[in-house]
């Protein structure tokens, strides 16, 4: 299938690095051309920063055509995977002016959040234009810039729009393990199933744990997933509690906000499995806290499952088990399967802001505009130098050179807010069938109903925190099967969120959905 016939989508319960950063700041000289002293340009990025020395290697190339087109170069800041949740935040709101891009996210990175507490600089329509004008374009022209205002109709961040992707969270496990568990064709359908699959593991391979999760791998994961697949319960992703989003309407009653956290059983039947699977030693008896590398270890043999989304597993986890794990054949169940509760990307899972307290947002909307629409940029910042860190094959695919890792010679730019599908050639190490894969997404997958839908937080910021409170002592402790009594547990976690103030929360959200539907003409 054509790349531009595509859409995107996104899981429903999401889960997606603190390195150093430097400025020079000087004078701008107002456009391209070499000045005397170029000025730096830091973004902020997500992930654990590199430390092969290929990144290095890369920004001085980079920085040499920067120099050029825009009298500026780029540096990197990294929020790293240990507590990115608080140092992402914090680090956005501590003034800090060295910092001038900001990626940021609606449904994962608190975008509307930030925009709301003066985080982000408010991005004039001139100011655009003049400053990032390709993108200005591009964006006006698919009628997205809509996605990016707040109330006050101001535009608060640039949307990632026009990449393909699928973040679709699920298990990844392998087929051959599957199949020797008796599961046909080794293809997992329903999330019970892996029950079967994990007791196998447990028999037949004493070196591996059935999933070593971790501390970082999503402890809820086990309750979202099972309650996506069984409910038609789908989350406002706009409201979040601390890592967690604890609000939702059902499809049948869309426009009534409730929680799968609150209402019916579902969350009590995803505990007590969770249960099941703690009591056969699934995972370490200290997982909660276990800060080993999942994905690793799946590569290495030692873990039957790993847990991320379908865009992980097409552009990595299927070459690396094929290399590493030689008829392993890899799959995955992604949550939601069973009866296609899941999302399309909305367009602004990925989003580029510029800092409120940049000291030159011009320079930095200018360096932007060129990382993500000069192609040569734009390939050296994402694929690195070409014949060390990727090739170009014959089929005008991006392969990697011979002896190429990923787990240890990645290049770790993790360019999240404006990747372009024009210049994303498919890739020797992809899924075979990834346009398959997405096709079949693409057949189920249901659109985010409310990408324009604001919420006023004001007065529920306070509720939110204490039941972000509540949340991280019961989740991942349901999610690891750690309570004797699932039943009573989830009957205390809602008893303290009332107390903590669950129902002003929702009849705020109730409010303000109500207005909204009603002005879209819905109710």
């Amino acid at each position: 299938m054509k790349r531009n016939l595509m859409t995107r989508a996104t899981g429903i319960g999401l889960a997606l690095a603190l390195g150093s950063a430097c400025m020079a700041g000087c004078s701008s000289d107002g456009g391209g051309g070499t000045g005397d002293s170029p000025e730096t340009v830091t973004m902020l990025v997500l992930g654990d920063k590199p430390t092969n020395g290929r990144l290095e290697n890369m920004l001085e190339k980079l920085n040499e055509k920067l120099t050029e087109q825009a009298n500026a170069t780029l540096d990197l800041f990294y929020v790293e995977w240990a507590d990115w949740q608080t140092q992402y935040n914090v680090q956005l709101l501590s003034g800090d002016s060295t910092i001038d891009l900001i990626t940021t996210a609606t449904d994962w990175l608190y975008a509307w959040e930030n925009s709301q507490k003066g985080a982000f600089l408010p991005l004039s329509e001139e100011m655009l234009q003049t400053n990032a004008p390709k993108t200005w374009e591009q964006v006006n022209k698919d009628g997205d810039w809509e996605l990016c205002k707040l109330n006050d109709g101001q535009i608060y961040f640039i949307p990632e729009d026009n990449y393909t992707q699928w973040t679709n969270h699920g298990f990844f496990y392998r087929g051959d393990w599957a199949a020797s568990a008796g599961i046909p064709d080794g293809t997992i359908t329903k999330f019970e199933e892996f029950t079967a699959y994990f007791a196998w593991i447990k028999e037949n391979k004493p070196e591996a744990y059935p999933w070593d999760a971790s501390a970082t791998s999503d402890a809820a994961a086990t309750l979202t997933g099972y309650v996506q697949g069984h409910t038609d319960f789908q989350t406002i992703q706009q409201i979040s509690a601390g890592n967690y989003y604890p609000y939702s309407t059902t499809e049948a009653d869309p426009y009534t906000v409730s929680s799968w956290l609150m209402e019916g059983d579902s969350i009590i039947e995803a505990a007590q499995l969770a249960k099941e699977w703690n009591e056969m030693g699934v995972w370490r008896e200290d997982s909660i806290n276990y800060d080993g590398d999942t994905r690793e270890e799946f590569y290495a043999g030692l873990t039957g499952t790993d847990q991320h989304h379908m865009q992980t597993f097409v552009t990595q986890i299927v070459s690396n088990m094929e290399a590493k794990q030689p008829g392993s054949d890899p799959k995955m169940f992604y949550w939601g399967q069973e009866n296609g509760n899941y999302f399309r990307d909305i367009k602004t899972h990925g989003a580029m802001a510029v800092s409120a307290n940049s000291s030159h947002p011009e320079k930095a909307l200018e360096v932007y505009d060129l990382l993500r629409n000069d192609q040569e940029i734009y390939y050296l910042l994402n694929f690195g130098i070409e014949g060390t860190d990727y090739i170009i094959t014959d089929d005008d695919k991006l392969g990697f050179p011979d002896g190429y890792d990923s787990s240890t010679d990645a290049l770790g730019s993790n360019f999240w807010g404006g990747r372009m599908d024009e210049f994303e050639p498919d890739r020797t190490t992809e899924a075979a069938d990834k346009w398959d894969l997405y096709a079949s997404l693409d057949a189920d997958a249901k659109d985010y109903p409310y990408t324009t839908l604001l919420f006023n937080k004001d007065a529920i910021e306070s509720s939110l925190a204490a039941m972000s409170g509540v949340l991280a002592e019961y989740m991942p402790q349901l999610g690891r099967g750690k309570y004797e009594d699932p039943a009573a547990a989830v009957a205390e976690m809602r008893t303290k969120l009332q107390d903590a103030g669950y129902e002003d929360v929702r009849a705020s959200l109730q409010a303000d959905m109500d207005a909204w539907a009603t002005e879209q003409g819905l109710k």
